[in-house]
C-alpha cells in the first residue's frame, strides 16, 4: 500500500490511502493529515494495515518519534485504529480529544492517557500554528464526533464530512457538496437529526479557506458556502425522513 502525500496548506499535509470500493469505480481514499509546528498533530490515524505505510511518510516529512498529538473525528477504526502503534512509535504523544469519546472508548482503548479537550479549546503546537476543538455530537454520525480548525490557514479538519468517492488529491471546481451528496445516497453513512443541518451550519462562521476531508479530495475555496449548502440538505433530508413516517404512521390508522 502506498500512502501518498501533498502539502494542502502551509505546514499542513495530507497523507491519502486509495482503495477499491463496490460502491463506486472510482475508488475510496483514506486520508490522514498532519499540521508542523513545534507540537505536530496528527488528525486520523488510519487503520491498522495502514500504519507502515502512513508511518513511512510521515518520516519523509517529520520524525514520527516529534509527534506531540494525536486527535480524530470519532471513535472509529479508520479514524483511530492504528492510535497505540502511534503512541508506541511517538513517547512524547498524547491522544486528545473530546470528553464523551475518552470516557466512552478512548480512556480504555489508548495506551496513553488523553487529554480530555472541551468545546472550542484551543491547542497551540507553537510555530504559528493554533488548532481549535469543536464537538459536533452525531454529526456526521458518533455520539462524540468532533472537527478542528486549524486558525492560521483557516483548515477545516472536516472527518467525515463531505465524504465522496474518488482519489483525487485536491478539488478546485467549486463543488464540494454534490459529490457528497452522491456518496451518502448510496453510503446512507449519516445520522440524520434535526440538530444536524444547524451543528454543520454554525461551521460556517468559522469562514475555512480550506477543508480537508477525510474520505475525498481536499477543497480550497469559500468553505463557508459549502458547510450552509450542506447543511441545508441534511436538513432537507431529515424533514423527509420525518415526512416518511408521519405518512406510515397514518397509513396504520
Amino acid at each position: 500500500m502506498e500512502t501518498r502525500i501533498s502539502e494542502i496548506a502551509d505546514g499542513i499535509y495530507r497523507l491519502s490511502n486509495s482503495v477499491e470500493s463496490a460502491a463506486s469505480p472510482d475508488g475510496f481514499t483514506f486520508n490522514q493529515f498532519l499540521i508542523l509546528g513545534d507540537e505536530p498533530l496528527m488528525f486520523h490515524t488510519g487503520l491498522r494495515k495502514m500504519f507502515a505505510s502512513n508511518r513511512d511518510a510521515i518520516a519523509s516529512i517529520v520524525p514520527p518519534e516529534r509527534l506531540r498529538w494525536i486527535a480524530f473525528g470519532h471513535f472509529e477504526a479508520d479514524e483511530c485504529g492504528s492510535m497505540n502503534e502511534w503512541l508506541a512509535a511517538a513517547p512524547r504523544a498524547t491522544p486528545a480529544h473530546g470528553e464523551i469519546g475518552c470516557r466512552v472508548s478512548l480512556t480504555d482503548f489508548a495506551d496513553r492517557a488523553p487529554r480530555v479537550l472541551s468545546d472550542g479549546e484551543k491547542i497551540d503546537l507553537g510555530g504559528g500554528k493554533l488548532v481549535r476543538f469543536f464537538d459536533t455530537p452525531h454529526t456526521p454520525h458518533g455520539w462524540d464526533a468532533a472537527l478542528v480548525f486549524e486558525e492560521s490557514t483557516r483548515t477545516l479538519l472536516c472527518g467525515d464530512l463531505f465524504t465522496q468517492f474518488g482519489d483525487k488529491s485536491l478539488s478546485l471546481d467549486g463543488d464540494i457538496v454534490g459529490p457528497a451528496i452522491v456518496a451518502e445516497d448510496i453510503l446512507k453513512y449519516s445520522a440524520l437529526s434535526p440538530g444536524m443541518g444547524t451543528t454543520i451550519r454554525k461551521l460556517s462562521v468559522l469562514r475555512p479557506h480550506a477543508l480537508a476531508l477525510m474520505h475525498g479530495p481536499s477543497f480550497r475555496g469559500d468553505g463557508a458556502k459549502a458547510l450552509v449548502e450542506l447543511g441545508d440538505e441534511y436538513d432537507r433530508r431529515t424533514r423527509f425522513a420525518i415526512d416518511q413516517l408521519d405518512n406510515r404512521d397514518m397509513g396504520r390508522r
